[in-house]
C-alpha cells in the first residue's frame, strides 16, 4: 500500500507527529509507502522523517490560515494533482484545512481520520464559535464519508457519539503505541541535574509538554504553591515550547517568589528528553483534554511514577492497573497527589512498575501497528 499521512509534522505539534513516526517505521518494515503531507510556517522545526518515507512540506497560506487551521493552497494543490496515487490518505485531527481537502478533490483512497482526542469536552469549548462554523459547514458529513475513524479509547467513543448524534458504523477503536525499546536503558543519573544545575538532593517534578492552559498549568501551579513549603527540596521542571501560557507561568512565578522552585527548561528532545526522565523523581500532566499523550507513555515506560488526569486518553488503563494517581481536576488534588508520590516512596515505585507493566502489555508500536494495517486493509475490500 502507499499511505499518505496529513499533519502539522513539527516539534511543537507534539504527540501526533511522533505518533506517525512510530507507526510509519513499522509499516516501512513491511513493504509499504509512506509519504507525510505538512503544512508549515517558515521557521518551524520539523520533526525528523523515517529513513524510507518521504516528507512534503507546504506552506501555510497567510493570512486565513491564522484563522482557519493549516490552510494551505499548496497542500490543496498537491492533492489534486497526486491523491489518486494513494491507497489510503490518513488524516490526523480535525477542524482544519487538512482534514476536508482529501473529500473536495475527486480521487479513490481509503480515508482514515484519527480525532485525537479534539471531540472531547473541553477541547470543543475551546474557540468554541470556530468550531460551531465548521460543524455547520462540513465536519459532521466528512467524519460520515470517512472510511474509518480511528479513536483511542472509550471516552472518545463517547465523544464522537455526543458530537454526531450516533455510534458511526466506521468507528473503531485503535489505542497509540509507542516504540518500548527506546526506553529500556535511560542515560546514566545526574546528566540532566548537572545540565541545569540542580543539586541531587531536589525532588524533580517533571511537568513535559506544551505550556498551554489545556495542560493543566492552571492547576499544576497553584498545587505547587501549596505544597512547596512541605518539601523544601521539591522542584517542578516545565519542560515544554510556549503555546500561549509562557507569559502566565512567568508571572505567577514572580509573583509568588517561586523563581529558585520552579525551572522553565524548554522543549527537551531525543536524549535530552531521556535524561530529564532518568533524573525525575515523578511526572505531571494534569491535563484537561488530551488525544493520547505520548509523554505519559514515554514517562511510564521509562519508570518514573506520575500523577495525571483521567483525561490523558487512557485513563480507563491507568485505573485498571493503578499505574498512576489519577487527580481530579481540583488544585486540593493535584497538591495531595504530588505529596503522596514524593512522600511515600513505596506507594511511588508501585505505581513506576504497575505502569511500566500496562504500557508494555497494551501498547507495543509492533502491535498496534498492525492492528491499523488490517483496517486499512478490511476497508479497502469493501
Amino acid at each position: 500500500m502507499r499511505i499518505l499521512n496529513i499533519c502539522a509534522y513539527t516539534w511543537a505539534i507534539g504527540g501526533p507527529a511522533r505518533i506517525i513516526y512510530d507507526h510509519t517505521l513499522e509499516v516501512l518494515k513491511q513493504g509499504h509507502q509512506v509519504d507525510i503531507l505538512s503544512p508549515m510556517t517558515p521557521g518551524e522545526k520539523m520533526y525528523p522523517v523515517p529513513e524510507g518515507a518521504k516528507l512534503i512540506s507546504c506552506a501555510r497560506s497567510t493570512p486565513i490560515s491564522q484563522v482557519y487551521r493549516e490552510f494551505s493552497i499548496p497542500m490543496y494543490q498537491y492533492l489534486k494533482n497526486h491523491a489518486d496515487e494513494y491507497d489510503v490518505i490518513h488524516m490526523h485531527g480535525i477542524w482544519h484545512f487538512g482534514s476536508l481537502a482529501p473529500f473536495i478533490i475527486s480521487n479513490r483512497a481509503v480515508k482514515v481520520i484519527t480525532i485525537h482526542g479534539l471531540l472531547d469536552k473541553w477541547a470543543v469549548a475551546h474557540h468554541k464559535w470556530k468550531k460551531d462554523i465548521v460543524t455547520f459547514l462540513y465536519q459532521k458529513n466528512i467524519l460520515a464519508k470517512a472510511d474509518l475513524i480511528q479513536i483511542n479509547n472509550t471516552d472518545e467513543e463517547e465523544d464522537v457519539i455526543r458530537y454526531l448524534g450516533n455510534r458511526p458504523k466506521n468507528l473503531k477503536i485503535i489505542p497509540n503505541g509507542m516504540k518500548l525499546e527506546e526506553y529500556e536503558q535511560l542515560p546514566a543519573k545526574g546528566a540532566f541535574r548537572k545540565r541545569h544545575g540542580i543539586t541531587e538532593n531536589q525532588q524533580i517534578i517533571l511537568f513535559m509538554g506544551r505550556l498551554n492552559i489545556k495542560k493543566g498549568l492552571d492547576l499544576l501551579l497553584p498545587a505547587f504553591k501549596q505544597i512547596e513549603q512541605q518539601i523544601p527540596d521539591a522542584l517542578l521542571v516545565l519542560a515544554g515550547p510556549d503555546d500561549g501560557y509562557e507569559m502566565a507561568t512567568r508571572e505567577f512565578i514572580g509573583r509568588h517568589k517561586l523563581e529558585g522552585r520552579v525551572k522553565l527548561v524548554g522543549m527537551l528532545t531525543d536524549s535530552l528528553k531521556k535524561e530529564a526522565l532518568a533524573d525525575a523523581d515523578m511526572f505531571t500532566l494534569p491535563s484537561y483534554s488530551e488525544g493520547f499523550s505520548i509523554a505519559v507513555l514515554e514517562a511510564m515506560a521509562s519508570g518514573v511514577p506520575a500523577l495525571v488526569s483521567d483525561r490523558v486518553g487512557f485513563g480507563d488503563y491507568i485505573q485498571r492497573h493503578e499505574a498512576a494517581y489519577l487527580c481530579k481536576l481540583e488544585v486540593p488534588d493535584v497538591a495531595e497527589g504530588i505529596l503522596k508520590i514524593l512522600q511515600d516512596r513505596t506507594y511511588a515505585q508501585t505505581l513506576a512498575f504497575n505502569a511500566q507493566e500496562m504500557v508494555r502489555k497494551n501498547f507495543d508500536i509492533r502491535v498496534i501497528a498492525n492492528q491499523l494495517l488490517e483496517e486499512y486493509k478490511n476497508v479497502k475490500k469493501m
